[in-house]
């Protein structure tokens, strides 16, 4: 799925600069910027259920720790 994510936005952004050595560049270079956005998305959504667990679990540490004081 990520490669053909790649593929897509690499064919847009030669579509939209047109196609010369440096536009070729700026296209691998936008394409993986893309894709690493992505993959740091994917990451936090892997993620999400532990950083869930450990924010109830801090709210629950500083509920009975004020209670208890």
């Amino acid at each position: 799925m990520f490669e053909l994510i790649f593929v897509l936005v690499f064919l847009a952004t030669l579509v939209m600069t047109g196609v010369t050595v440096m536009t070729v560049t700026l296209a691998v270079v936008v394409s993986f910027g893309v894709m690493f956005m992505l993959g740091m998305v994917g990451i936090v959504f892997n993620l999400l259920p532990y950083i869930i667990a450990f924010l109830i679990a801090i709210w629950l540490y500083k509920k009975l720790a004020v209670s208890s004081s």
